[in-house]
């Protein structure tokens, strides 16, 4: 019920300067859980913003009135990372010499915010869903933790598709919780659910 809502909320994506995107926002209005209507669009070009720097942007919302306020912030990606099983950080022995010293107990209160980091090998899925007319699935993984995302390569006509992925994520809050979802993907149109799985990081 509000004409000039204010969110607060902090996204991280995950962007890599080889590549052009846009960043495309869309603000949506909810009538009732059934009728949901576009109040309009926008979308920032990252790579023309100054980087190391916080943006404070006003955008202008495209064919609709009014705009939407935001801050952007462009800095070098630390932590993250996907990498293939034979080349995964942790199987190096100095590096997790050096990860273990990092963490060791007389550390703790060096850096308040660096709670350690969580690394995950998406290895494979087995018998999925038939998504597909020819009873087959175009599957991805896409693995979320906090408002981190990163997912895998889609493996194209396969109920077993396997990825062998390494992902490394920082994590903000030991209190998260590890989301795994598996896609079918489904050309222009969104993608088709398979399955999901939650890990509480407090599990691990």
């Amino acid at each position: 019920k509000s004409a000039n809502p204010q969110w607060r909320e902090q996204f991280d994506f995950h962007y890599f300067s080889d590549r052009k995107d846009m960043l495309h926002i869309e603000v949506w209005r909810k009538d009732n859980k059934k009728h949901e209507e576009l109040l309009g669009t926008c979308q920032v070009d990252i790579a023309a913003l100054p980087t190391k720097q916080t943006n404070c942007l006003e955008l202008p919302l495209e064919r609709h009135p009014g705009s939407l306020l935001m801050l952007v912030a462009v800095a070098p990606c630390t932590g993250v990372s996907i990498s293939d099983l034979c080349v995964c950080p942790l199987g190096d022995p100095s590096e997790r010499q050096q990860i273990s010293q990092r963490y060791c107990i007389k550390n703790s209160f060096r850096d308040i915010k660096d709670v350690g980091f969580l690394q995950v090998k998406v290895l494979k899925a087995v018998d999925l869903l038939a998504a597909d007319f020819a009873g087959k699935s175009d599957p991805f993984c896409v693995l979320e933790l906090g408002n981190d995302s990163l997912q895998t390569h889609t493996v194209y006509k396969n109920l077993n598709p396997e990825w062998n992925k390494v992902f490394t994520f920082p994590i903000k809050d030991i209190h998260d919780v590890l989301e795994v979802t598996v896609f079918d993907e489904d050309g222009d149109k969104p993608p088709d659910f398979l399955g999901k799985v939650a890990i509480p990081l407090l599990s691990v």
